[in-house]
């Protein structure tokens, strides 16, 4: 396969993948109606080249050049307020959603309260909940990925934080899902290793959580194991050689894959991430590796079988330890902390994780029960 990977799918949404096609940015724009967007991303990103180019398409199509990226790395719903009053300010009428999951998730979630009247924790995941939404005034988004990771660009939700009590909220709604996204591998060339890694660790993570997950969605299934085949065959190479545009398009496609798949379900690894990501800031992705084999032995009875089928369609040998050892030696080649503790974090607070583990949405998909007592021991199991 040629480093010049290129696709039109319309599959879970519009998607246009292939190097250079940030150019096709602003046809994105008016092919949903978009006169005058708002391009949201992160702090991080807000000044470097990708970013300026990305304005530079939108003003030269008569678009304008408006730009909002007061987003944390873990965004909550001041940030929210913020960008969407600077998106009623400016009189906008879409989002180009721009980023990693951080931009992803932010962009998305203006271009969907532009439109609300109720407070953002109204529309969080439970039961229902999305059709409290007032359908009127839901910016159209293009979404445009600068990582690959989050898959957050063909994703339905976004995940925001509350300041207050520190606990990550999944808000849901079907119109969540950009309109187009444009995956243009060359945006991700400049990631450094380390986000290059937690990126593609969080995308294996969806699709291994969804794969392991006990309820019933074979065409999720099926995406996530041949997901989970790109990031073995890819992410290492991405990581050695930054500039290797083949991989990073097939990291695009797995992260893509990942959020598809977990439609089926996550599970203990978010669970407990979710919250050491709220009250520690860390990196999510990565956050999610170091608690990954403690996830695996947790599971073991539950999910033996169905980890030696996908063993085998990833080409390991020897079943269920095996796929563990390859595991271990994937972050070791990635240069992921063992575990949480060299990651940097005390011990000290697991009662209070382990709480907030179990109200976790992604608690539910768990293949072996989550209970306050063995999660506990799982959490200490990662330091």
């Amino acid at each position: 396969m040629s480093s010049n990977i290129t696709a039109n799918w319309s599959y879970p949404t519009s998607v246009k993948l292939g190097r250079g096609r940030i150019k096709e940015l602003a046809d994105a724009c008016k092919s949903l109606g978009i006169k005058k967007p708002l391009l949201v991303t992160d702090r991080g990103l807000a000044s470097m080249a990708i970013t300026k180019n990305a304005l530079d398409i939108l003003e030269d199509a008569g678009l304008g050049r408006a730009i909002f990226a007061d987003v944390d790395p873990n965004p909550n719903e001041k940030n929210l307020e913020a960008g969407v009053k600077a998106f009623k300010d400016g009189g906008h009428d879409g989002v180009v959603a721009f980023g990693g999951g951080s931009g992803l998730d932010l962009g998305k979630c203006v271009a969907f309260m532009a439109g609300q009247t109720r407070p953002v924790w109204d529309f969080e995941d439970i039961g229902d909940w999305w059709t409290r939404a007032s359908l009127e005034g839901i910016a159209p988004i293009v979404a445009v990925p600068t990582t690959a990771g989050t898959g957050s660009e063909v994703g339905r939700a976004s995940v925001i934080t509350n300041s207050q009590t520190h606990v990550k909220k999944i808000i849901f709604h079907p119109k969540f899902l950009p309109g187009v996204v444009i995956s243009d591998p060359e945006l991700t060339v400049g990631m450094p290793k380390i986000i290059t890694a937690g990126t593609g660790m969080d995308a294996f993570a969806h699709c291994l959580e969804a794969y392991s997950s006990p309820f019933y969605h074979p065409m999720s299934a099926g995406i996530a194991l041949e997901g989970m085949r790109l990031v073995k065959e890819f992410l290492p190479r991405a990581y050695r050689e930054g500039t290797d545009l083949e991989a990073r398009a097939n990291m695009m496609s797995a992260a893509a894959m990942g959020a598809v798949a977990f439609q089926k379900g996550l599970g203990a690894i978010h669970a407990l991430s979710h919250p050491i990501g709220a009250v520690y800031n860390t990196h999510h992705g990565m956050t999610n590796a170091v608690v990954m084999p403690a996830v695996l032995r947790f599971n073991r009875t539950a999910i033996e079988e169905k980890i030696s089928r996908a063993a085998a369609y990833l080409g390991i040998s020897g079943g269920f330890d095996g796929f563990y050892d390859y595991v271990l030696k994937l972050r070791s080649d990635l240069g992921v902390p063992e575990t949480l503790t060299a990651m940097g974090i005390a011990a000290d607070r697991i009662d209070e994780l382990s709480a907030m583990a179990i109200e976790d949405p992604s608690a539910g998909g768990n293949p072996v029960a989550m209970t306050l007592e063995n999660t506990k021991a799982l959490f200490s199991d990662c330091f």
